[in-house]
This record gives structure tokens, C-alpha cells and sequence, in this order.
């Protein structure tokens, strides 16, 4: 499809794209990252319904595991999120999984690869934040809607930060270069939205490896904007981070019924 008939990302279907194949060596050994439990339920379960609650999301593609698509499908199954032979239907939100790669690009990749043609506006989230809330995921499809190319949600940061020279040795000390401005920085969250031509383009063109999608699409020289953030938005990589996702779950149940 030419891009000159291609719909406006305001007039096209959103679809989500959750890359799941990482290993999340940081929370020690045992199952992936995606599929390590909260409150009972794996994380990546957490993180498709997040997306699957905005009524803006139509189809959620999960980049699983290599080896371990059939589990996901499984997973999805058991959770009234029917993944298998090959997608499903939760609602008015369908599901697929498709296995991943060696890196996240080459899985965030291969879950575009799948996207049928009319989806024009395009989110990659992180499995392992399986907390973000429904109205952040609103806001960054919002922005991309209105226009932007490229939408991060994002913090402002409590700490003061340092720019320093990394240690030779582990645990040497880092003489510091520099502290920059805490005002102009932010600490960005996903899902991070996209004009999906856009996001294709970047991961055509960009070979460098980087952390998100969003730098993908500054190397290009376009736009990236940022929308507010959410606290319980964070990323689960600790397990110090497990028990601070099971403390929101609680406080959810108690306030909300969640």
C-alpha cells in the first residue's frame, strides 16, 4: 500500500506488539521473564490484558519465546486469552503468537512482520510492565492519532543523575564527568506508539543495537514526543520489583475489586 493511500493512523486499527522472548536473567534462574508469576498469574498474562483493556486495542501479537510459542499459546488458553491454532479472541480484542528472535529488535520485527495490512498505528510494550494502566495506554495511542510519529510515556526523575566514566573493574570507583539538567530528563516507560509506517521504516534502516524503539525512529531524524507516565508503570527486571508488583495488585483488590 502506497502512502499515499494508506489511512491516517486516526482513521486505522491499533495493534499491539509485546516482544516475550527475552530470558530476564537479572531475576535469577527459572522460567523467562514474561512468564515468571504475580499474585498467581505470569507477568506477560498481566501485560496483555493491560493492553487488551483499552478499547482502542483490537489485536495484541505476542512475540514468544523461540522454543516456547506453544507454551505462551497455552498460557493465553488457560487465561481466557485464547492464543492457539494460531490466534484468538478475548472480548473485542484477537491474539496472536508468533515466535521471537535472538534479539528484542529481531522479535519487535517479527511481530510487525505479522501485523495485517490495515493496522496503521502500532504499540510495543514490555512484558515485563505488566502494571501500566489503562489511561496511559489510551494517551500514547491519543498522541499518535493526532499525529506524532512517535510517542513515549514517560517520567520526570526523583534522583539527581551523573555522567561518569565507567569503572575498568567491577565495583571500582567512577570518576564523574558531568550532572546534567534533572528538569530536561525523563525516565521512559511503553508501551511506546507508532505510526506504523514509521516504526517500519526505522527497523528497515537502523542496525544499531539499541533499548527502544523510540530511538529507532530519532535516528531517522523524526519527532519523538512523550506523553505523561504512570508510577505502576515500572519495568520488572528485580526481584525486589516482584514485590513491589505485589504490593499494587493488593492495593488494586482493596481500592478497585481488581
Amino acid at each position: 500500500m502506497s502512502d499515499e493511500s494508506r489511512p491516517s493512523p486516526a482513521q486505522t486499527p491499533v495493534a499491539a506488539v509485546i516482544p516475550a522472548a527475552g530470558r530476564g536473567v537479572r531475576l535469577g534462574p527459572g522460567a523467562p521473564k514474561a512468564l515468571r508469576a504475580l499474585n498467581g498469574t505470569p507477568m506477560l498474562i498481566h501485560a496483555v490484558r493491560a493492553l487488551a483493556a483499552s478499547r482502542h486495542v483490537s489485536l495484541v501479537i505476542v512475540v514468544a519465546p523461540a522454543d516456547g510459542a506453544a507454551e505462551v499459546k497455552s498460557l493465553l488458553d488457560a487465561h481466557a486469552l485464547p492464543g492457539g491454532t494460531p490466534s484468538g479472541s478475548w472480548g473485542s480484542t484477537d491474539f496472536l503468537v508468533v515466535p521471537g528472535g535472538d534479539t528484542r529488535q529481531e522479535s519487535v520485527r517479527l511481530g510487525l512482520d505479522a501485523l495485517p495490512p490495515e493496522y496503521g498505528v502500532v504499540l510495543v510494550h514490555d512484558a515485563a510492565r505488566p502494571l501500566v494502566p489503562v489511561d496511559t495506554v489510551d494517551a500514547v495511542i491519543e498522541a499518535v492519532r493526532a499525529g506524532a510519529p512517535a510517542v513515549v510515556p514517560a517520567l520526570p526523575l526523583a534522583d539527581t543523575v551523573k555522567e561518569v566514566e565507567p569503572a575498568a573493574g567491577a565495583g571500582d570507583p567512577e570518576p564523574v564527568l558531568a550532572t546534567p539538567d534533572r528538569a530536561r530528563l525523563r525516565a521512559v516507560q511503553t508501551p511506546q506508539g507508532f505510526d506504523r509506517a514509521m516504526l517500519v521504516r526505522a527497523h528497515e534502516t537502523v542496525t544499531d543495537d539499541v533499548t527502544d524503539d523510540a530511538s529507532m525512529v530519532e535516528q531517522l531524524g523524526l519527532t519523538v514526543v512523550a506523553v505523561p507516565g504512570h508510577e505502576e508503570a515500572f519495568k520488572v527486571t528485580r526481584p525486589l520489583d516482584l514485590v513491589l508488583a505485589e504490593a499494587v495488585l493488593a492495593r488494586r483488590r482493596l481500592n478497585d475489586g481488581f
